[in-house]
Parts: C-alpha cells; structure tokens; sequence
C-alpha cells in the first residue's frame, strides 16, 4: 500500500466554484499536478469552460492560473489515504480535507462540484451539512476508468456549472 497525499488547493478569493477530485491518481502523485495522467479527461473539459480551446496543452501553472481566472477553485475531499494504484475503490484509510475551512477562508464558493462517485460520497460522509448549505453537483468522473461517458458527453454533463463560474 502506498500512503497518498492531496495537493494545496488551488484557490483564491474570486472563486464562485470549488471542483473537488478524491485523490489524485498515480500519475498525478508522481508529478504533482492535478490530472497528469494523459487520458483524464479533465482539462479537455475544462477547454471548453473556460473557453481556452488548448487549456490542455497549457503548461500547469498556466492551466491553474486559467481555472483561477474563470473563477473556479480545485482541490480534493482526501487529504491523505492508504491505495494500490490509481482506482478509488483501492483507497483505504481515508482521512478528509478541512473543506469547512476551506469555504469559510474563501466565503464567494457557492457550489462544489465533485469529481465522480468517490468524491461525493466523501464528502457526505464527512461533510454531509454541505450538501444543504451549497449548491453541490456530482458530476460524472473525468478519468480514463470511466468509459461510459464519452468526451463529448463529459462536456454535456460538466457545462451546468459553467453559469455559477460567472
């Protein structure tokens, strides 16, 4: 088992949309990027929302500071697990961000959207008050393990939030 640990949040104070990941993958971890690995999905998406049609291509501080501009926060619900591998049904030990400081610290957040089926589940089950207090969406996760939803698809479901980023 290797010991996983989240990233800082990438946030500041005009950031209307927190998106929440579970804990980043391998490939992630290795070069401490949110989303690395070349098949998530993520950042193609967020192409679209944030209008940058080569977001993906961008160098990584680049990517973060074009998510900051377009006024969405990323950060995830683990802070630190035990996990063989990338998959989230592997992670063991889990142990939860301080999300409730995280949304006090930065009080314009006004919806989560959460990253496929592990992040929400974590975060109802150790912050299960935002759920009412925020407008929260679990949106389909956008890493290679999810092949029921094509890109095009991913697009279609994620674009609700692009009317809260503004």
């Amino acid at each position: 088992m290797r010991n996983c640990k989240s990233f800082k949040p990438s946030v500041d104070y005009n950031s209307k949309v927190l998106i929440l990941g579970s804990m980043p993958g391998v490939k992630s971890l290795e070069e401490q990027q949110y989303y690395a690995h070349p098949q998530n999905r993520f950042w193609k998406v967020m192409n679209i929302l944030c209008n940058e049609p080569k977001l993906h291509e961008f160098a990584y501080d680049l990517k973060l500071k074009t998510l900051l501009k377009n006024n969405i926060a990323l950060w995830d619900t683990i802070k630190t697990c035990k996990r063989e591998g990338s998959l989230d049904s592997g992670i063991q030990n889990e142990i939860p961000n301080d999300i409730n400081g995280l949304l006090k610290k930065y009080p314009n957040i006004k919806t989560i959207c959460l990253n496929g089926n592990k992040s929400y589940s974590a975060l109802k089950k150790y912050f299960p008050d935002l759920l009412q207090k925020y407008t929260c969406y679990k949106m389909p996760s956008t890493s290679p393990a999810n092949a029921r939803y094509s890109l095009n698809k991913l697009i279609d479901k994620w674009n609700l939030i692009h009317a809260f980023m503004c």
